[in-house]
């Protein structure tokens, strides 16, 4: 997992930036290690997660791209399916100035707001 973040990643030399890299690959690190599937099952009981889904009205393993096996590249595959559509939002979102389409920032607008119920597992002490 953490080659796959970056942990190979020697462009740095400024120690200050050694450190930032490592603070932010390790942040990544520990939060797919905590949404992965197996540490859910420790840390959480059966009735927390019936709960959270009751809470959802998303299923957002209905994704053709949604990967159900466990393991953490799989969860991290998942997290970023999650993410994708506010990045590709801030990416396409330059040339709406230019080509104004107000059914496709409302389009977003439902979409983002629909990933938004996305509860992703933090320890909380």
């Amino acid at each position: 997992c953490k080659q796959e973040l970056g942990w190979t990643d020697y462009r740095f030399t400024n120690f200050q930036h050694i450190e930032r890299w490592w603070e932010i690959i390790f942040c990544v690190y520990t939060m797919i290690s905590l949404n992965s599937s197996v540490l859910l099952g420790l840390n959480q009981s059966r009735q927390l997660e019936t709960e959270a889904q009751d809470l959802s009205d998303v299923d957002f393993s209905n994704h053709p791209q949604w990967n159900h096996e466990s393991g953490w590249k799989n969860a991290l595959n998942n997290l970023r399916l999650i993410i994708q559509p506010l990045l590709l939002f801030w990416l396409i979102y330059p040339w709406l100035s230019i080509f104004p389409n107000s059914h496709l920032l409302l389009g977003f607008n439902h979409l983002i707001a629909a990933m938004n119920q996305f509860k992703p597992y933090y320890a909380s002490g």
